[in-house]
C-alpha cells in the first residue's frame, strides 16, 4: 500500500491519502457525534473509496503520465474491495450495504463509458492481480468472488429520492454517506481539515455586548436578541422592522455551531462580512469565518494582508465549506435543490449546520420557491434554520406549510412604537417639477422603478441645479465606477452629513446601503419594494416633519417597469392599499399591508404567484441526477445578461486591459494564482452586466483570452454620470 499512487503531482501513495482521510473523519466526528450518520460505515467508506486506483492502467498512468488506453474510473473499480459478507453478518439490510456500494462508486461522479462487460474484467483482472491482497488483507470477506451481487451493485444502478418511506430514508443515508465522504476526500486532498471548530462565537457576542456597555452602562440585548438567543435550538420565522439588530440576533442564534449567514445580494454581504470580522469576530478570522460568493478570492485580497499562500488557504477553506461561520449568496447552498450529481456534500453538511435567512423579502419567486424547498430539506435532514425579515409575505408561511416544514414563531412581531415615515401619495407620474422646491440644504433620494426612467429624472434635475451636487447611481456602470458612487452615496447618506445633495437611483438602493436621507421621492414599484425604499429615509431616527416620503403611484396610468419586471397585479392591489396611507405610517401599519398584499388568496392570480408554483414544481419533477451541475447553475441564476466592457470604456483604457488579459492568457509555470486573481479582479473593474434586450439591440466584439476565457466589447457610448448610452 506504500507504494501504489493515488496521484503524482505532488506524489501522494494510496496509503497516505486514506491516512489523510480517516485523520478528517476523526475530527468530524469529535466536533459532531451528533451527526445522523452510521459512523461505521463513513470510516468503511473512506477506507475502501480508493483501493481500485491499484489497478494496473491507473498505476501506470500516474507513474509516467502517458496514456494508458481506456480506464475505468477507480471508484467503480473500488466496490469490489467492499466485504458484503461481513456486512450481512453484522446485520445490515440490503438497502444499506447498496448505499455503501453507491457511495465508493459514484464518490466522484465519472460519466459512465464502459460496457458492464468491460467493468467485470476489470474488476477480474484486479482480483488475479491482488489475489494475495483480497484472500490474506481481507479475510473477513472469504465469500469474495470477481462477480459482484447485482442486488447489491450493478454499474447503471442509482439509488434515487423515490416515494415510499424506505425509499425516502435509503436516499437520505446515501445522500449523508456519500456527501460526508466527499467532505472528507476534498479535505484530504487539499490539506486542510474537513471542519474547524466553532469556540469563539457565544464568547465574541458576549464581547460585543460588553463593548455597547462601554458606551451605555444599561446596554443589553433586545427583546428580538433575547428570543433568539432562547430558541437557539428551534427553527424560528421572526418578523423584526429595519435597526432592531438582526445581524447579532442571528449570531446569538448561531452560537457556538457551524452555521451559514445568507443574504441576497454581494454588497450585502460584503459589509456584513466586513463588520463581524471587525466588531465581532476579531482574531484568527481566517480560520474562523468565511465569505461565500462568486468574487469571494477578489474580496480576500482586499481584506487580508496575509501571504498568497495563506490567502489560497483561507479560499480553499471557504469553498470547501470547512469554516465555522460561513456568509454567503443563496445560489452558493440552495442549488443542491436540483439534486444533480455531486450536489449530497452541500446538503450532508447543512444536515448538521444552523443557515441564517436575512432580507427574505428581496428573493424574486423563482429564488422563492428554490428557498422553500431547500428549508424543507434542511428540516428533513437534521439541520436548523432561522427566517429574519423587515416584512414576511404571508404566502411564504403556507407554502413552508404546505411542504412540512417545522418551525416556530414568536406571538408577537419585534416592533417599536416609533414612527419614521409620514407619506404623501401623489396621483402622477413621478415628476422633476414637483421635486424641484423641495431641494435646500437638505439632502433628497429620487428612486425610479428603471434605469430609463432614472435617467430622464436626473438629467432634469441637473439641468435644474447646475452648481448643485446632482447624482445618478443605477446598475448599468462599470464597477469601479459603480463602487466609487457606492461609497459616495453611503458617504452622503449618513444623517449628519451638512452637505446637500439629490441622489437618483433604481432599487440597488433598495437593501444592502445604511442610508438615512432627508426626503424620498419615488415610484411605486410594490409595496414591499417600497418599504425597502423607505428604509433609505429616517432610517434611524424618529419622526420630526409633516411629510418625509412623497409616493408617485402613476396617476391614471402605471409606473414605469409594471408590468415588465414589477407584477401589474401586485402593482395595483399595492396602489389600492397606499390610498389609506396618507400621514403617519407605523411599522406595525406596513407588515399588516405587506401581509394583506402578499398573502396566498391575493396574490393568486398574479404573474407572481404563477412563477412562484411553476418554480416549485419545475424543481420537484426533476428526478435526482437529471441535471448537472453546469445545468443547475444556469437555471438557479436565471441570468438574463452579458458581462462586457462597453466600446468607449475599453477604447480609453485599452492597453491597461489589454495587460490583464495577457497576464490571464499566461501558463500556471509562467505566473501565479494569486497575479491572475488580482488581474481578474482589475479587469472586471471595467465591466457591467448588459442585459439581454440591450445587447441584442447592439453588437459585441469578442476578444480571446485563452481557450476557456472571452471578454466581449459592446458596442455603445459610456459616461461615469449617466452610465451605458445607446
Amino acid at each position: 500500500m506504500q507504494k501504489y499512487l493515488a496521484k503524482s503531482n505532488p506524489p501522494e501513495t494510496i496509503q497516505e491519502h486514506t491516512d489523510n482521510l480517516l485523520k478528517n473523519y476523526q475530527t468530524l466526528k469529535k466536533l459532531y457525534p451528533e451527526i445522523n450518520i452510521d459512523w461505521y460505515l463513513l470510516e468503511l467508506v473512506c477506507l475502501l473509496h480508493d483501493l481500485g486506483k491499484m489497478n494496473r492502467l491507473f498505476q501506470k498512468k500516474v507513474g509516467n503520465g502517458s496514456g494508458v488506453g481506456k480506464e475505468i474510473p477507480h471508484g467503480y473499480l473500488s466496490v469490489a474491495f467492499v466485504p458484503y459478507s461481513k456486512l450481512e453478518d453484522l446485520g445490515y439490510s440490503e438497502d444499506e450495504i447498496q448505499v455503501v456500494y453507491q457511495a465508493i462508486a459514484r464518490h466522484h461522479e465519472r460519466k459512465k463509458d464502459f460496457t458492464e462487460q468491460e467493468w467485470e474484467t476489470e474488476i477480474e483482472k484486479l482480483s488475479e492481480q491482488w489475489e494475495t491482497f483480497f484472500y490474506e488483507r481481507l479475510a473477513d470477506n472469504a465469500d469474495y468472488s470477481s462477480k459482484i451481487d447485482e442486488i447489491y451493485f450493478y454499474p447503471e444502478a442509482r439509488i434515487f429520492e423515490g416515494e415510499n418511506t424506505v425509499e425516502i430514508e435509503t436516499f437520505k443515508n446515501y445522500v449523508q454517506l456519500k456527501g460526508l465522504l466527499n467532505r472528507i476526500d476534498f479535505a484530504a486532498s487539499a490539506g486542510i481539515d474537513v471542519e474547524l471548530e466553532n469556540d469563539f462565537l457565544q464568547e465574541s457576542m458576549e464581547h460585543q455586548l460588553a463593548n455597547f456597555q462601554e458606551k451605555n452602562a444599561a446596554a443589553d440585548w433586545n427583546l428580538l436578541q433575547k428570543y433568539m438567543l432562547q430558541h437557539q435550538n428551534e427553527n424560528v420565522v421572526v418578523i423584526a422592522e429595519t435597526g432592531m439588530g438582526k445581524t447579532e440576533a442571528g449570531l446569538l442564534w448561531l452560537g457556538n455551531h457551524k452555521g451559514f449567514f445568507t443574504l441576497p445580494l454581494r454588497t450585502a454581504i460584503n459589509t456584513i462580512y466586513t463588520r463581524v470580522t471587525r466588531e465581532i469576530v476579531t482574531d484568527k478570522q481566517a480560520q474562523r469565518v468565511g465569505l461565500l460568493h462568486s468574487e469571494t478570492y477578489s474580496q480576500y485580497l482586499l481584506h487580508e494582508e496575509n501571504t498568497e499562500m495563506e490567502i489560497d488557504e483561507y479560499y480553499t477553506r471557504t469553498r470547501q465549506m470547512s469554516l465555522p461561520v460561513t456568509i454567503c449568496t443563496l445560489d452558493q447552498l440552495f442549488d443542491f435543490v436540483f439534486r444533480y450529481a455531486g450536489f449530497e456534500h452541500k446538503l450532508a453538511t447543512l444536515s448538521y449546520s444552523k443557515v441564517i435567512i436575512d432580507e427574505i423579502q428581496m428573493y424574486s419567486p423563482d429564488l422563492l420557491a428554490y428557498l422553500i424547498l431547500g428549508l424543507s430539506y434542511i428540516d428533513k435532514f437534521g439541520g436548523k434554520f432561522c427566517v429574519m425579515t423587515a416584512t414576511l409575505p404571508g404566502i411564504v408561511l403556507d407554502l413552508l406549510h404546505d411542504n412540512e416544514v417545522d418551525f416556530i414563531q414568536p406571538e408577537e412581531k419585534f416592533v417599536s412604537e416609533r414612527v419614521r415615515h409620514s407619506v404623501e401619495v401623489v396621483h402622477t407620474e413621478i415628476d422633476s417639477v414637483f421635486i424641484k422646491p423641495f431641494f435646500h440644504d437638505n439632502r433628497i433620494l429620487v428612486i425610479c422603478n428603471t434605469i430609463s426612467k432614472a435617467k430622464k429624472i436626473y438629467s432634469e434635475l441637473k439641468a435644474m441645479f447646475p452648481n448643485k451636487k446632482v447624482r445618478l447611481i443605477h446598475s448599468q456602470f462599470i464597477k469601479k465606477d459603480r463602487s466609487k458612487k457606492e461609497e459616495e452615496i453611503f458617504e452622503d447618506g449618513q444623517k449628519d452629513n451638512p452637505e446637500s445633495c439629490i441622489w437618483v437611483a433604481t432599487q440597488v438602493v433598495e437593501a444592502s446601503l445604511d442610508i438615512d436621507f432627508d426626503l424620498l421621492f419615488t415610484e411605486l414599484s410594490d409595496i414591499n419594494g417600497l418599504f425597502q425604499r423607505m428604509g433609505r429615509c429616517y432610517r434611524n431616527r424618529a419622526l420630526d416633519v409633516d411629510t418625509n416620503v412623497y409616493v408617485f403611484d402613476g396617476g391614471e396610468k402605471v409606473c414605469s417597469g409594471v408590468g415588465q419586471f414589477i407584477d401589474k397585479t401586485i402593482f395595483m392591489n399595492s396602489k389600492k392599499a397606499l390610498e389609506k396611507c396618507n400621514g403617519a405610517l407605523t411599522e406595525m401599519k406596513k407588515m399588516e399591508i405587506v401581509e394583506q398584499i402578499y398573502s396566498t388568496e391575493a396574490l393568486k392570480k398574479s404573474e407572481f404567484y404563477d412563477e412562484l408554483t411553476q418554480a416549485l414544481n419545475y424543481v420537484k419533477s426533476f428526478d435526482s441526477y437529471e441535471l448537472d451541475k453546469k445545468e443547475v447553475r444556469s437555471k438557479f441564476r436565471n441570468i438574463n445578461s452579458i458581462t462586457a466592457i462597453p466600446a468607449t470604456v475599453w477604447q480609453e483604457n485599452k492597453e491597461e486591459i489589454t495587460s490583464y488579459m495577457e497576464i490571464l492568457a499566461r501558463s500556471s509555470k509562467e505566473v501565479s494564482k494569486k497575479e491572475k486573481m488580482i488581474a481578474r479582479t482589475n479587469l472586471a473593474e471595467f465591466m457591467l452586466n448588459i442585459p439581454d434586450y440591450l445587447y441584442k439591440k447592439s453588437e459585441g466584439e469578442v476578444h480571446r483570452i485563452n481557450r476557456y476565457e472571452t471578454v466581449i466589447e459592446f458596442k455603445c457610448d459610456y459616461s461615469e454620470d449617466i452610465g451605458i448610452i445607446m
